[in-house]
């Protein structure tokens, strides 16, 4: 039997119940497992570890899919890790997604055994997985039998040589998940691949290029690999190295819906001589593009884009949020005042001499300091958003060429900058870099220079071609396109205007912050002027209208709290602070498991708020922050009442959805 430092079995006969009904609600079974560990000697206080227990199980629900649940802890009434475990009948909810548990194991661990209780917890999860090991659970005839089988997974036997040598020849498969944000789907899709791998046994490394990081994959992991998944709608950082493995490409979410068939069209693909493969030559430095016919043209130009916006929106919330607090302590007149670019003498031309010689800053007039500290946060906000188009479209040009389409794209959209051209400029010229970039990298050249083309050849003759057909041919066209959009906008009133808030609204309700949000969001964001009315209420129509799904999700699980599981209920309570950070991603869980019914509730809550702010003339001018830069919100109690109207629509249509309709198939 499995054993601890102290000798004791992990699990014995008289730590298991069988067919046992124990009660309707987890605390009461916890309480049934618990009695069983002090009944044995397992714990000097039985009612101290349930409460230890009940604890953990407020923090998240225990509950697995396949009715199983694993309450577990850390205990000072616990002396040895121990593992009780019940099969219930009838079975009781643990707050599983897919309903109650009848297999339920307690893991109870000493204090100070943090590494013990992680070890048991994660042999049990692996095991779990595999659906004999489930059967077997419940169909074991007795209590022996049962402690075997946990026994036998929690401290297998040795592997006989012939299977150690069959494990090293079990398919090695590597992937690189990320999505525009990196805040939800890149996680959701490693972990989903992660599980589908354990269940193929198949050895899976993900590399998650996410906005918390990552550990990227190693050179022997890569090199060892059979073949590479890219779960990605965004361009992955680095492609090169993966140069000449099959590889299969989609976007995050077929990970997250599809993982098995994922990971079994990799194992494929890896012995596969004809499979698609990552171009390039391994250790090249020059740009590796997508394996032919692995993504369709829509598919590759929709994450070429979407990995400029990605890329695009630190610049925006960054220096669009030091815009907002430079107003804040300045006052808006800032926006106007021929030195509101200009801290030194910004309010009093005495200031920016008075500093400028070393005085000391505490006796300055009342207000100075405010006044200057507001010029230094308008004027580094407004520097961070000049990047805008440029990074817009430097990693547009980044996702078709890699490194060598940087410099050019940037060039690109400083371009169109210069021009007139705007967004619609830098797009355009990112595009035109990246693939120019892309094309000379494919040009055959002597050895000698091979090492000058990622670093001097690309960027040169990419940047001169680009900046040539900007200037000579569609700077002109593209100035003419942008001016038109604004002067259409500036021109739209009464219903025109409305439908454009809708419009904007069910954009931005309709993903969550995938591909139509963020093109949304980008279009509000590149647009953003504080001089332009039609730019501002464009902002706060997207902004109000992101709000209002992870609200109306905290609110319709506040309001009905029945009608969800313990964990969608613990994601309601969070999301009341993600939606006033205007962060859409907070009704991700509501919306990945029921699709059918939460989508087209958001969407109707969204079209409300976006009408109602171009209706009653709201105005933001911060890109980003939700309702903590209410300082630069125009007409603050309108874009309160939008938001909270459209909250209240959007929580209404989901609980009417939930209560009326049945479950789809796909939810």
């Amino acid at each position: 039997m499995s054993t601890t430092d102290t000798a004791q079995p992990v699990i014995t006969t008289d730590l298991v119940l069988l067919d046992a009904d124990a009660g309707t609600s987890n605390q009461s079974v916890i309480g049934r497992i618990a009695a069983l560990l002090a009944g044995a000697g397992r714990t000097s206080d039985a009612d101290g570890l349930i409460a230890a227990a009940m604890a953990r199980e407020a923090q998240s629900a225990t509950g697995l899919p396949g009715g199983i649940a694993i309450p577990h802890c850390r205990s000072a009434f616990v002396d040895t890790p121990t593992i009780g475990f019940a099969r219930l009948a009838p079975a009781v909810d643990f707050g599983a997604p897919d309903g109650p548990a009848d297999l339920v194991f307690l893991i109870a661990a000493p204090e100070s055994g943090g590494a013990e209780h992680l070890k048991l917890l994660s042999s049990l999860a692996r095991a779990l997985v595999r659906k004999e090991f489930v059967a077997s659970l419940r169909a074991a005839k007795t209590a022996g039998e049962l402690v075997a089988l946990v026994d036998g997974v929690i401290n297998p036997a040795p592997a006989a040589p012939a299977e150690t040598a069959a494990a090293a020849k079990k398919a090695s498969i590597v992937a690189v998940t990320a999505c525009p944000t990196g805040i939800a789907h890149t996680y959701m899709a490693a972990d989903a691949l992660k599980l589908a791998a354990e269940r193929a046994d198949v050895a899976l490394t993900v590399e998650t290029q996410g906005s918390s990081g990552g550990t990227a994959l190693s050179a022997d992991t890569i090199a060892n690999a059979g073949a590479v998944i890219f779960a990605t709608d965004v361009g992955v950082k680095d492609k090169q190295r993966f140069a000449g493995k099959p590889v299969i490409a989609s976007g995050v979410k077929r990970a997250i819906n599809e993982p098995d068939k994922m990971i079994a069209e990799a194992v494929s693909a890896a012995a596969d001589p004809d499979a698609p493969r990552v171009s390039g030559t391994a250790g090249e430095a020059a740009a590796a593009s997508s394996a032919a016919g692995s993504l369709g043209w829509g598919t590759r130009l929709r994450q070429i884009l979407l990995t400029g916006v990605s890329y695009m929106i630190p610049f925006v919330a960054a220096g669009g949020l030091l815009i907002a607090l430079g107003f804040l302590f300045a006052g808006y007149d800032i926006a106007n005042s021929p030195d509101g670019a200009k801290p030194v003498g910004f309010g009093m031309n005495s200031l920016g001499a008075h500093i400028a010689t070393g005085n000391s800053l505490t006796d300055l007039p009342a207000g100075g300091f405010a006044q200057y500290l507001g010029a230094v946060l308008f004027t580094v906000g407004g520097l961070a958003f000049m990047f805008l188009v440029p990074a817009l479209a430097g990693y547009i040009s980044f996702a078709i060429a890699d490194r060598p389409g940087i410099a050019p794209g940037f060039t690109a959209g400083a371009v169109a900058v210069f021009v007139g051209g705007g967004f619609i400029g830098g797009i355009v010229g990112g595009l035109i870099a990246g693939f120019t970039a892309l094309w000379i990298s494919k040009v055959s050249v002597p050895q000698w220079l091979r090492g000058l083309m990622p670093v001097v050849v690309i960027p040169l003759f990419a940047s001169l071609v680009v900046g040539l057909l900007m200037f000579l041919l569609l700077g002109r066209p593209l100035a003419a396109i942008t001016s038109g959009l604004t002067n259409w906008l500036n021109g739209l009133t009464g219903a025109s205007v409305i439908l454009l808030g809708v419009i904007l609204g069910l954009m931005m309700c309709f993903d969550l912050g995938g591909p139509v949000n963020k093109a949304a969001y980008a279009f509000a964001t590149a647009g953003l002027n504080v001089a332009d009315p039609a730019s501002l209420r464009i902002m706060a129509a997207v902004m109000a209208a992101g709000m209002v799904p992870p609200l109306a999700m905290a609110l319709a699980t506040t309001v009905r709290p029945g009608m969800f599981s313990e964990p969608e209920r613990e994601n309601g309570r969070a999301a009341w602070l993600l939606g006033a950070s205007f962060i859409s991603e907070g009704a991700i869980p509501f919306a990945a498991a029921d699709p059918l019914r939460v989508i087209p509730s958001m969407m109707a809550g969204g079209a409300v708020t976006g009408a109602m702010i171009m209706a009653f003339n709201v105005t933001l001018k911060a890109p980003h922050g939700g309702i903590f830069v209410f300082f630069a919100i125009g007409h603050l109690v309108w874009f309160l009442v939008a938001l909270a109207a459209g909250t209240a629509v959007a929580a209404l249509a989901v609980v009417l959805a939930k209560q009326f309709t049945k479950t789809p198939v796909n939810a």
